[in-house]
């Protein structure tokens, strides 16, 4: 293996196509094919199913990705080992994150970082969980912070908080004005109500839809949108109600936002917030101090009591 030969195949398989991965980079679909030919000629099996749109990997080429990334990851571990020794505080963190969560967590958690390694820098990927996820895999980030279930085995699931479904209720609804705010109720109460609903690929929308099914409940179904914040406050303006996780709720002042919260009954939740990254990834002190303060946010847990969210795994 050689390094343009792996960044070429990878390109191939992340864009679906030859002719979009030399675009990507800028090189011309001829020298692109002609790469990939004597990849394929150096393992002495076909890498890519060329009869497939989009492209696939054959047998041959599955096992040749596997192994081209960990030949990236070794070669990745070895450099930052190596800066570690010459510049023990500085270096870039490839962080993955769904912005909701960038817009709950880094307000607090930047400053700090800044404070304590002035010199690392925070590369964002802000996208959904399930593309934050596939990154994370592909080793194109470090660390990744989202609400996912522990699923695979070459990363690590390192639990920050414990997160519990409510359902955002707008205040002139006919549901806050029989229930009283706070109350835990069965997800059957909202039937009658118009929803706004997160759209799918969100952990939310998974979890929502589990719920419908298992309740045998087809809502009405107003309003679409990829964005928590977004949805909460058409909630607010509007009777409606909304399936949210509790950490992005305000728990007190919620007659003041327009609308009110109630836990739900009947619901399983096996999707809580963690901070991922892979098995293989060697953990810089720079990282390692990411992942300490991100532990340090403070919140209340159900789980765990008021205070720090949890401990980190190499402390365990």
């Amino acid at each position: 293996m050689n390094d343009k030969h792996i960044q070429s195949i990878l390109t191939v398989l992340k864009e679906g196509s030859i002719t979009n991965a030399a675009k990507k980079l800028y090189v011309s679909q001829p020298s692109l094919s002609q790469m990939i030919k004597a990849a394929e000629t150096n393992l002495g099996a076909p890498i890519f199913d060329r009869t497939t749109d989009p492209i696939t990997l054959t047998a041959a080429g599955r096992l040749y990705v596997d192994a081209a990334r960990q030949v990236l990851t070794i070669n990745t571990n070895l450099e930052k080992q190596i800066q570690e020794l010459q510049h023990e505080d500085f270096g870039v963190i490839r962080l993955g994150l769904p912005v909701q969560r960038a817009l709950e967590i880094l307000p607090e958690l930047y400053p700090r970082f800044l404070r304590q390694f002035p010199h690392v820098s925070l590369e964002l990927l802000e996208q959904g969980s399930g593309g934050v996820e596939k990154n994370l895999l592909g080793g194109t980030i470090d660390i990744a912070c989202l609400t996912t279930t522990p699923r695979h085995e070459d990363l690590v699931y390192d639990l920050i908080r414990h997160e519990r479904p409510v359902l955002l209720v707008n205040k002139h609804t006919r549901l806050a004005g029989r229930i009283p705010p706070g109350t835990p109720i069965d997800i059957l109460e909202a039937a009658q109500e118009l929803f706004v609903s997160i759209k799918k690929g969100h952990s939310v929308r998974t979890l929502q839809d589990s719920l419908f099914i298992s309740r045998e409940f087809s809502p009405r179904i107003g309003l679409e949108t990829g964005s928590i914040e977004v949805g909460k406050r058409i909630v607010a303006s509007t009777e409606s109600v909304m399936i949210c996780p509790d950490v992005y709720t305000e728990e007190k002042g919620n007659r003041e936002n327009g609308y009110f919260i109630y836990p739900i009954l009947g619901i399983e939740n096996t999707r809580h917030f963690y901070a991922c990254y892979r098995k293989d990834l060697y953990l810089t002190r720079y990282m390692r101090g990411f992942l300490e303060i991100l532990h340090s946010l403070k919140g209340e847990d159900p789980e765990k009591g008021d205070g720090e969210y949890g401990t980190v795994p190499w402390e365990n």
